[in-house]
C-alpha cells in the first residue's frame, strides 16, 4: 500500500512518463480510498491543462516578438530545468 507521499510522487511522475502496470495499479488503488490524493491528482492535471493552454495562447500571439537571442536563452534555461 502506497503512502500519500509516494502517491503524490507517482501522480507527478505520471505527467512525465508512462507508469508501469504495477505502479498504475498501486496508484489507482490508493486514489480509490484517499480523498486528499484524489484532489491532488485532479489539481495537478488541471494545472497542466491550464499551463498548456496558456503556452499555446502565447505561441499564437503575434504581438509578442522576442529577439532570437532571448528565445535561445529561454530555451537553454528550460533545458537546464527539465534535466
Amino acid at each position: 500500500m502506497l503512502t500519500c507521499k509516494q502517491t503524490s510522487q507517482l501522480v507527478s511522475q505520471s505527467l512525465d512518463r508512462q507508469l508501469t502496470w504495477f505502479e498504475l495499479l498501486q496508484l489507482k488503488f490508493h486514489l480509490l480510498i484517499c480523498g486528499a490524493c484524489q484532489r491532488f491528482n485532479r489539481q495537478l492535471h488541471l494545472i497542466r491543462i491550464v499551463l498548456n493552454r496558456k503556452a499555446k495562447q502565447i505561441e499564437e500571439d503575434s504581438t509578442i516578438n522576442l529577439p532570437l537571442e532571448a528565445k535561445a536563452r529561454i530555451e537553454r534555461e528550460l533545458e537546464k530545468v527539465s534535466k
